[in-house]
């Protein structure tokens, strides 16, 4: 649980401050759900410490591609960093087969939704295949089911304001090195690696990994359905002010 020193850091952590209102942002409703792998990798440290800089270290390099290919969808040419250039390639090969349309107004847009009194920025709002949707980009090892509830909050409350809205997709973005031998892959991120057994291959688990070059890896999926997910974050966001009662109370919110 997050401990605060003010209602001041308090409201800069977990919210934004929109027309003289304080709104709780939706990332941070959504960490209020148990993340068991989350937990698996605070356990595999030898202290609590070295995971908190490890996560850091590893949501830098995920903002870097973050930024960056937001760049390239909106028809820039950024420098593109060597650390993440494989995943940079992998994307721009992506979009040579798909193609992907942003609208600027919508990237990196900041959203409320009045009624629900909740707040978040949403990545783009984005045309594939001839259909509108939320757009939300990840740099993850796969795409973790708790990504729903983020975006269906985005899509409650964008929906007015952008009525052909119609689902939603999360682009998730990663690169990995792969062993010559097994087919096992090893993964490079916050300053550690993890090597993902071929489990189709039982010779991985004993094989003198012979790793080759780092490759991108992209991933598009669509989940078109949101209300339920929508249902599911309001009770998670019913769980986060209850834990965080006493604060609420403190910035006027509850």
């Amino acid at each position: 649980m997050n401990t605060f020193s003010s209602p001041k850091e308090f409201k800069e952590t977990c919210g934004y401050e929109i027309d003289n209102f304080w709104y709780p942002r939706v990332t941070k409703i959504v960490e209020i759900k148990a993340k068991p792998a989350l937990y698996r990798f605070y356990a595999s440290m030898n202290n609590f410490d070295e995971g908190e800089r490890m996560k850091q270290k590893s949501a830098e390099e995920g903002t870097l591609i973050h930024e960056t290919v937001e760049a390239l969808l909106l028809g820039e040419h950024p420098a593109i960093p060597s650390s993440v250039a494989p995943s940079i390639r992998a994307f721009e090969e992506f979009t040579d087969k798909n193609s992907i349309q942003v609208n600027k107004e919508f990237v990196e847009r900041r959203l409320v939704n009045f009624e629900e009194r909740y707040a978040g920025t949403l990545d783009a709002i984005a045309v594939i295949d001839g259909r509108v949707g939320i757009l939300d980009i990840k740099t993850s090892q796969e795409v973790y089911r708790d990504y729903n509830l983020q975006t269906s909050a985005y899509m409650a409350a964008m929906k007015d304001i952008v009525p052909e809205l119609e689902t939603r997709w999360i682009l998730r973005i990663d690169q990995t090195r792969r062993c010559k031998k097994c087919g096992s892959l090893l993964r490079s991120k916050g300053g550690r690696d993890k090597v993902r057994l071929n489990w189709r291959n039982y010779s991985s688990r004993t094989c003198v990994h012979e790793w080759g070059q780092m490759e991108g890896e992209v991933e598009l999926k669509e989940f078109p359905t949101w209300h339920e997910d929508y249902h599911a974050f309001l009770g998670a966001k019913k769980l986060w002010e209850w834990e965080h009662i006493d604060w609420l109370k403190k910035v006027g919110y509850l």
